[in-house]
């Protein structure tokens, strides 16, 4: 993986992250030169670049989503390093549905193999693979079912914005028309304060409520998760130069959404219920078809996205992916993600080197460099 940078860079690793890019020696104008390719010619240094980004967060969702599956997924060996699961928290979850450890399972599958298949594509082009392994220190769960390995991502202390909820059911906004506009958020204490989506150890067992809404943080986040992806996917196929490339995006992308889909609908089968254990904020997740909730912003059935305005509001409104501004897409992905609280306890040099892959994914253009 590319670890160099230009000043320009670190500048806004700094206004973003706190921290400025170490300087590792590589030409981040020569790797992206209009005329420039990787290895034999076969796809361009742009390409490449978006590959990697996808690569790195490829790498980063099958960390997570091993976590669920280990605690709450079936249990088999097409995963690695299942010990067994969790009884309790996989019971927590079948409230959402009952197929939830399947889903888990399947859901964490596919992340592995577009972690593989990308990487691997771009080393048979030439091109360097993402290795983030240095950067697996994050302790992680201690309860029954854990593997107890270290992580890239942390799901004990998640701040999740659940604005995705009424983002595709708004019938008049956009993020992409209205980027300053303030969708709802379906669960507002969980985008206040720091929730586990996950057992931290055996205690968070009980009370049976806390571990509830352990699970239920879980279903929220599980979507939160999988509509970036949806959305990532399309704004960064607007960047591509090479057919082939593209033709990856456009076939891995749709899975995520199908991701994106299943979780919105188990999300809404959550028990409206509140976590005895927290205060300021105290946890607690609503019947969403009561009020202050209910209609069409909020209710639980409605998990298609609602037609919205695209492109301009001059055109009739239309049901869309959203949003799918390409402009700065790869590194709105790692602020979502940081902001989050996925990369809790996570080095310097993390945050410089995954915003290095945005920066290189952001500058590539359709044609050029």
């Amino acid at each position: 993986m590319k670890k160099g940078a230009v000043v320009a860079a670190g500048a806004v690793a700094a206004g973003t992250f706190g921290g400025g890019l170490i300087n590792r020696g590589f030409n981040i104008a020569e790797a992206l030169s209009s005329r420039s390719v990787v290895g034999e010619g076969s796809i361009t240094k742009g390409d490449a670049a978006i590959l990697r980004f996808l690569a790195a967060a490829e790498i980063l969702e099958s960390d997570l989503w091993l976590q669920y599956a280990e605690l709450g997924g079936v249990q088999d060996s097409e995963l690695p390093g299942l010990t067994g699961g969790n009884p309790a928290y996989t019971n927590a979850l079948l409230p959402l549905d009952m197929d939830m450890p399947q889903y888990i399972h399947d859901n964490t599958e596919d992340e592995f193999s577009h972690m593989k298949f990308i990487n691997s594509y771009l080393a048979s082009k030439g091109a360097e693979p993402v290795d983030l392994e240095e950067f697996r220190t994050l302790p992680g769960s201690t309860a029954t079912g854990s593997s107890g390995k270290k992580r890239l991502t942390n799901l004990m202390e998640l701040t999740v914005d659940t604005s995705w909820w009424t983002r595709y059911r708004s019938r008049t906004e956009n993020p992409d028309l209205d980027p300053n506009f303030q969708f709802a958020q379906a669960v507002p204490s969980l985008s206040q304060g720091k929730f586990p989506a996950i057992p931290r150890s055996n205690s968070d067992l009980s009370p049976t409520n806390h571990l509830q809404a352990i699970a239920n943080t879980a279903g929220f986040h599980f979507a939160f998760i999988e509509q970036g992806g949806s959305s990532l996917y399309p704004s960064l196929a607007q960047r591509v130069t090479g057919a082939e490339v593209l033709r990856i995006l456009l076939s891995i992308g749709p899975t995520e959404t199908s991701h994106f889909q299943t979780w919105h609908d188990k999300a809404g089968n959550a028990p409206a219920i509140s976590d005895p254990t927290t205060s300021n904020p105290t946890l607690s997740f609503p019947n969403l078809n009561s009020p202050p909730f209910g209609g069409e912003d909020f209710q639980t059935n409605l998990i298609m996205p609602e037609p919205c305005p695209f492109l301009s509001r001059k055109f009739p409104v239309c049901s869309i992916i959203r949003p799918t501004e390409t402009i700065g897409a790869a590194m709105g992905a790692v602020k979502a993600l940081t902001a989050d609280g996925l990369f809790i306890g996570q080095s310097n040099d993390f945050f410089e080197v995954v915003s290095e892959l945005a920066k290189e994914a952001d500058a590539a253009t359709r044609g050029g460099s």
